[in-house]
């Protein structure tokens, strides 16, 4: 007999279960169709798994003269429920559709974004001073407001890298979208040569490491035209042109400053550093950590929108050449290189120092409940946000970290108690760690 009541609980329980989720299919899909600025289609998804769709938002070029035409930016959708909060994922390129920690632990539904003139947001024709935070703030600002009058939670934003970056933009410009933001491993570089960047470099890990580090770059700069020989063979099997930056050998040389910069940004080992007087051995090594496919015109084309914002208006680093000039054969110039190529089809480029200059007093000012993650040994936290004692915002640093480890998931007990703290104190919302997969 307790049997049989048992089964048929659990009948009702499964149909009553089914009937809320049809329910909310129905609702979701009556809202999605009755936008007019969206294209909607239902994503597949295991039993259990949240409803997903893909999106096309459309966007205007230009937000300050919508005339100027429009585009269709992509967005992922998962929709968990109507009372959970909701997760802006703020993409830096295209969009990276992963299962999102965040959107795990806090069970929210989620909005993943792809950057405007990245994978497949782009207008049919570029016109790059379109490509400018004001109009990247605002595409994230129509998503919302589109996107709120369903979703009546907390909002919490977020992105990784430069989607962090965008992250913190799209909060200063509007600053009372979500209840908090949460950027990680996110650097905000005030010049187009951060020199912070050098500093961190000549201290982060062990006088040992370092100076392997050093070693093994003048070793590649001292037998360059054997490296080259490898490198030469290498590029042509991967059909690598070189156009851009003019020569192989100038591209070499780029690896090689790129090398010391690679290394501590995703953590690479000391004790792996070739020792030997092998130049293959030590060209293999240096492709596989510090290729010159990132300096090749096919990567440069590929990130031709992101080298064109930093040159533009988000800074970026350069290379200290000075302790290698005598061996240098491209790069010898009296000024450090930069790590900058914006497309040659922009025309001339030139960085406007205005909106970092507001954004920094912003940040010491008015940037309130924000959680910075970074990790210690990752090159990009050299240009961290340290928040300011005029804020309430916190920093969580992941000693050791790298920019790809730097993660909640791999945080110890103090750090995951210290966010779990602080969301509760600022939205009453509490992670569920358990739930991270």
């Amino acid at each position: 007999m307790k049997e049989k009541q048992f089964l048929t609980a659990l009948f009702l329980f499964i149909f009553s279960w089914i009937v809320a989720q049809n329910q909310e299919v129905k609702e979701l899909e009556k809202f999605l169709s009755t936008q007019d600025d969206l294209i909607y289609n239902q994503l597949p998804t295991s039993d259990g798994e949240p409803l997903r769709y893909e999106l096309r938002v459309k966007q205007p070029v230009d937000w300050k003269n919508p005339k100027e035409g429009y585009f269709f930016q992509r967005v992922i959708l998962t929709h968990v429920g109507f009372d959970r909060p909701t997760l802006i994922e703020t993409q830096g390129y295209q969009i990276y559709d992963h299962k999102n920690e965040l959107q795990q632990i806090l069970n929210s539904n989620d909005l993943n974004v792809e950057h405007r003139y990245f994978g497949e947001s782009k207008p049919d024709s570029i016109d790059w001073k379109y490509l400018n935070l004001y109009n990247v703030a605002h595409d994230l600002h129509h998503i919302n407001r589109i996107f709120r009058k369903i979703y009546k939670k907390d909002w919490i934003s977020t992105g990784i890298s430069k989607g962090g970056q965008t992250t913190i933009y799209y909060r200063y410009f509007f600053p009372d979208d979500v209840n908090v933001s949460i950027p990680y491993v996110t650097p905000i570089n005030y010049t187009l040569e951060d020199k912070r960047i050098y500093n961190f470099l000549e201290n982060v890990g062990t006088l040992e490491c370092r100076q392997k580090i050093k070693d093994f770059q003048i070793f590649m700069l001292k037998n360059e035209d054997e490296a080259l020989k490898y490198v030469q063979s290498y590029a042509e099997t991967k059909g690598l042109t070189f156009n851009y930056l003019g020569s192989i050998g100038k591209s070499f040389e780029y690896s090689v400053f790129e090398y010391s910069f690679s290394f501590w940004q995703w953590g690479y080992s000391c004790n792996q550093i070739p020792q030997s007087e092998d130049v293959s051995h030590a060209v293999d090594y240096l492709m596989l950590n510090s290729g010159v496919d990132f300096f090749s015109d096919q990567e440069i084309n590929n990130y031709a929108s992101h080298y064109y914002q930093a040159a533009t208006e988000m800074g970026y680093y350069g290379y200290d050449i000075q302790p290698f000039k005598k061996y240098l054969h491209h790069l010898n110039g009296d000024a450090n290189p930069l790590a900058t190529f914006a497309p040659k089809e922009a025309g001339v480029v030139q960085y406007n120092e205005e909106l970092n200059n507001k954004l920094k007093i912003w940040l010491e000012t008015q940037a309130n409940n924000i959680i910075y993650i970074y990790g210690g040994n990752d090159t990009w936290s050299a240009t961290k946000v340290v928040p300011s004692p005029q804020t309430n915002s916190v920093i969580l640093e992941l000693p050791g970290a790298n920019h790809a480890s730097a993660r909640i998931e791999n945080m110890n007990e103090t750090l995951k108690n210290q966010l779990s703290n602080v969301l509760y104190d600022w939205i009453h919302l509490r992670p569920d760690y358990s739930l991270l997969k």
